[in-house]
């Protein structure tokens, strides 16, 4: 029952080839289908760890700055979902390490976005800054894991966008739903606290930092062809 409290565009999301996840289930391989999607992620951890025991005993270890992250979370089936593509933690939540000289170690609690990678390795380099970036350097929250930092914004399709910061999350989308789930008691996001008018204050809080604008998503690739002489993509019937 955890989609009763969702809005109907969450739901909507949750749907997204849920014939898939539906499969699944009805035929016992929810706990294998799990396994398998975390057995290479294993692997790939092992594998890393090689590399960086390598490059640890490397001459390049003291002046280098490594950064390692991935594209998207994933759905195992909570929220009844086997995908990508919501605005909950399962898909918004993904790896970012970043080992570099002067970083203290250890975890953050302060969320960020991937946007924040490029200005990060640029101040680390010592290249000049470009002000016109919309991710914000990690160097003060590498330098003192407590900086302060504001909350983090993920947006999926057009009009739909959640706030993160330390404590909560919250959800608005295209029609005017809403969530707002306490990270901190509820990190599994069980429960949309969104109505209670006891919170009101946290949800004008977080909504502040929704983007005014929302340009419209971009158009899919099965919307073009591929021209292998010129090596681009082309809109059909152009």
């Amino acid at each position: 029952d955890d989609l009763n409290d969702v809005p109907a565009v969450g739901r909507e999301f949750a749907g997204f080839r849920r014939e898939e996840f539906d499969r699944i289930v009805k035929e016992g391989k929810w706990r294998d289908s799990a396994h398998s999607y975390l057995a290479p992620i294993s692997f790939a951890d092992s594998m890393i760890g090689r590399l960086l025991d390598a490059f640890d005993r490397s001459p390049h270890a003291a002046d280098t700055a490594i950064v390692f992250f991935s594209d998207n979370g994933w759905h195992l089936g909570e929220k009844q979902h086997f995908h990508k593509s919501t605005l909950w933690q399962r898909s918004t939540h993904v790896p970012m390490i970043v080992s570099a000289p002067g970083a203290k170690s250890g975890p953050r609690r302060q969320p960020v976005t991937l946007l924040d990678i490029y200005p990060t390795l640029v101040e680390l380099c010592g290249l000049p800054a470009k002000p016109d970036l919309d991710g914000e350097s990690l160097v003060p929250l590498l330098k003192n894991p407590k900086a302060p930092r504001k909350p983090a914004v993920s947006t999926y399709l057009q009009g739909n966008h959640a706030v993160i910061s330390e404590r909560w999350r919250y959800i608005r989308y295209r029609d005017g739903g809403e969530e707002l789930y306490d990270r901190r008691k509820d990190p599994n996001e069980f429960r949309n606290l969104a109505g209670e008018a006891k919170l009101g204050a946290i949800k004008k809080e977080l909504a502040q930092h929704v983007p005014a604008q929302s340009v419209p998503a971009k158009a899919p690739r099965s919307e073009f062809d591929f021209d292998y002489k010129t090596y681009t993509y082309r809109r059909k019937g152009t």
